[in-house]
């Protein structure tokens, strides 16, 4: 690194941690505290309730507080990352950063306490004192040997999990990695010969382990700092002593010969290519020291081309970093309060990594890591930390293992229910998309991709081959598409779980341009230009397929303009019937916008731009129909700038004849109009305005006067409330079509496609 970029990292480092507000940790109110009856309840006389429940029983801290869900984060900065011995306090912002990092990854609550104590016995008793406080404890940067003692003090006299990331941590990731770096090369754990370099905690961490998933200890030479461990050597300690060999049987430089694994958690230089030449076939080379490994990777592929490596740096393939474990074994062992962290869960922890990792990437990941392929191999040997995937299958997997073995205090009988709660966390859709992904699954529809080659597409087609929904049909090249797949490492095929339709070359060709002409020749459409819209025009062609009943709904808008591919929509399917005794009719775009709070849909945020009054009532209407969907009661909000007839102008008369049109229609829902935003979403307000009206709570559906204020609302939510939107929903079309923002993510897709794939009657 030049010098220029070091001093602008560094100052950028600074920067961060000071601004906005020093550190990166604040907390936050979970309960509400905005009347007098809530403080009542929040703290005197209320809390007192609580306060005897625990007394009574000890256990019950886990139901009225958040002890299940808090880990006591805990240093005295002895060994700090490769800062070494800086102190309690300058360990903080490292400290801070895993409490960060719980609650990125896994939403646990942690604390960081830094301790001035290097003690082993007094810095244990600390530990001890505080369990009424924390539901689990992760010890951290506390230097070898001390930190073996107060882990084992502290284990033996606490019923909580005790766990020291820097040991356990790091070999939990090793272990995943050593898995697959094995299945790769075709060898057997029993069997190989490893050469370890490091005596401190990670390194007997890694080794104790891997003994215990099957590493042979008469296969493992271990060096430190003062050469080859063996027996009678001075300065050889119990934890290292569990791999002395019986002599002093040479310098590493010889005893690398024929070794099948490097394993370096020591420092820089320790390892050459002389020494990776003399290595057995397809070297498993993990030099993890940091910042500067071992031996830097080009230097060992230079002389071993068959060499699978890994490193503690995230500027190379394989970076072994703790964050893929601590997270999500902490999450599965709090959620069934468990005692300890055994070694079962931490090798149920290792092989639920290296499982992720032979799976396809999800699509998160691609677009995290761009530029970079994310296929298993030997340069993906594990997850990346942003797979949203890790919660849901370590954490559950942790768990499982946690009730096997006797240590839950708390199981969980559904399992499978908790891996869908844990995965709806990440996925904020999965909760909300549930029934209609289930209404899906035995509905069995053909859904057509107009923009087949897009990776998002292709990534939805396989995550429908997997989650059973529906038969994708994808309009696109099929060479291009077999690139990107390849590109993409997808486990898709084409003809097998999806069908293509060539737009350069498909047998119906004439039989789709002549129905195109059919359809609009009175609009201006020539033989000749259908025949070039049916060659370029992939939006047409998905409707014409659904037209003729090649596919039974198409999905487009990966890329282009809403109102653009709307167009060919209303060409081909407008007017058609919709199977309940009407016929096909764009109504409107619905929006669900998923916040913290809960799920609000927004309409119509796209298609009539200013609706008259009644498209308003048939946008609520076609609404209401499509949040039953999702399991939903609606609760329909038309909205203006009026307030209950406070005003009277055209677009408030234009809301108030809606609200009479629903009237007259006798909705089987509710609602209620014209209303500002804030009368809809909060009812006490509303009482106060309009003590009369028949909706109660809070309104789930806003129905906006015109697309500008929808579209408008739609996007602030997203942007400064940190929405996550769904759709956008096309009504009025049967289900036979939905138009999707270019800006759609994979799983965006996957979500529409579900929405899809479910007959119209299913929801009328």
């Amino acid at each position: 690194m030049s010098q220029r970029k070091d001093d602008a990292l560094k100052e950028s480092a600074l920067r961060y941690h000071e601004i906005p507000s020093p550190g990166k940790l604040s907390i936050r109110v979970t309960k509400p505290m905005a009347t007098q009856r809530d403080l009542s309840l929040a703290y005197s006389p209320g809390v007192a309730e609580a306060c005897l429940k625990i007394a009574e029983n000890a256990d019950d801290a886990f139901r009225y507080t958040g002890k299940g869900n808090r880990v006591a984060v805990i240093s005295n900065g002895t060994a700090v990352l490769g800062l070494g011995n800086i102190g309690a306090s300058a360990s903080k912002p490292v400290m801070e950063g895993k409490v960060a990092l719980f609650k990125k990854f896994a939403d646990v609550d942690g604390f960081d306490i830094e301790v001035n104590e290097t003690d082993a016995q007094k810095l244990a008793e600390i530990v001890i004192a505080l369990e009424p406080t924390f539901g689990a404890v992760n010890l951290e940067d506390i230097k070898a040997p001390e930190c073996f003692e107060v882990e084992r003090i502290c284990k033996e006299r606490m019923g909580i999990p005790v766990f020291h990331d820097d040991q356990h941590g790091t070999a939990i990731v090793v272990a995943a990695a050593v898995i697959n770096a094995l299945h790769l090369a075709g060898k057997d754990l029993g069997e190989v010969k490893m050469v370890s370099t490091g005596g401190g905690a990670a390194g007997i961490a890694c080794l104790n382990l891997l003994c215990d998933m099957g590493l042979k200890r008469e296969n493992t030479w271990l060096f430190d700092k003062d050469g080859l461990v063996f027996e009678g050597r001075e300065g050889v300690d119990e934890t290292k002593g569990r791999f002395a060999r019986q002599t002093d049987e040479g310098p590493l430089k010889e005893l690398i010969a024929g070794a099948d694994m490097f394993l370096g958690l020591s420092g820089p230089g320790v390892l050459n290519g002389e020494m990776v030449a003399k290595m057995a076939k397809d070297p498993i080379i993990f030099a993890l020291a940091n910042p500067t490994p071992e031996i830097w990777p080009d230097d060992a592929l230079a002389v071993r081309e068959d060499a699978i490596i890994a490193t503690g740096r995230s500027d190379y393939p394989n970076q072994v970093n703790n964050v893929l474990c601590f997270p999500f074994i902490f999450r599965g062992a709090l959620d069934v309060g468990a005692t300890v962290i055994n070694e079962e869960m931490k090798i149920a922890c290792a092989n639920a990594l290296a499982d992720l990792a032979r799976q396809t990437s999800s699509a998160e990941v691609a677009s995290v890591y761009r530029g970079e392929r994310i296929v298993f191999g030997r340069e993906y040997l594990i997850p990346k930390p942003f797979d949203p995937r890790l919660l849901g299958q370590v954490a559950s997997n942790v768990a499982r293992i946690a009730m096997e073995t006797g240590v839950a205090r708390r199981p969980i009988e559904d399992l499978e229910s908790y891996k869908t709660q844990l995965d709806g966390s990440v996925f904020r859709s999965a909760m909300l998309m549930k029934p209609v992904f289930e209404a899906a699954r035995t509905a069995h529809r053909r859904i057509v991709f107009a923009e087949g080659e897009d990776e998002r597409v292709l990534r939805t087609a396989q995550s429908m081959a997997q989650e059973g929904i529906d038969r994708p049909i994808l309009i696109g090249r099929p060479d291009v598409i077999d690139q990107r797949i390849e590109r993409a490492g997808l486990k898709v095929k084409p003809g097998e779980d999806f069908e293509i339709c060539d737009p350069t070359n498909d047998p119906r060709y004439r039989e789709y341009w002549e129905t195109y002409h059919e359809r609009l020749e009175r609009r201006g459409v020539t033989p000749d230009l259908a025949r070039t819209i049916m060659r370029t025009n992939t939006t047409a062609i998905a409707a014409v397929m659904v037209h003729r009943g090649d596919a039974d709904s198409m999905i487009c808008g990966t890329f282009g303009q809403y109102l653009w591919h709307l167009n060919y929509v209303r060409q081909m399917l407008a007017g058609l019937p919709d199977g309940l005794g009407g016929r096909l009719l764009p109504i409107g775009a619905l929006s669900p916008v998923i916040l913290d709070q809960g799920v609000v849909f927004i309409g119509d945020s796209q298609v009539n731009h200013d609706p008259s009054a009644e498209q308003i009532a048939h946008n609520a209407m076609a609404a209401s129909r499509h949040i039953r969907r999702f399991g939903i009661e609606p609760k329909i909000a038309l909205l203006s700038h009026s307030v209950f007839g406070s005003l009277d102008s055209a677009s408030a008369q234009k809301v108030r004849r809606a609200l009479e049109i629903l009237d007259e229609q006798q909705m089987d829902f509710e609602y209620e109009g014209e209303m500002h935003a804030d009368h809809a979403l909060d009812p006490e307000l509303r009482a106060r305005v309009f003590p009369n009206s028949r909706l109660e709570g809070a309104a789930n559906c806003l129905i906006f006067a015109n697309v500008d204020a929808a579209s408008g609302s739609r996007n602030i939510l997203k942007q400064l409330a940190n929405g996550l939107e769904v759709g956008p929903i096309l009504m009025g079309m049967g289900n036979k079509a939905h138009i999707v923002s270019p800006s759609v993510t994979a799983r965006g897709l996957l979500n529409i496609a579900a929405l899809a794939g479910t007959p119209v009657q299913n929801y009328a």
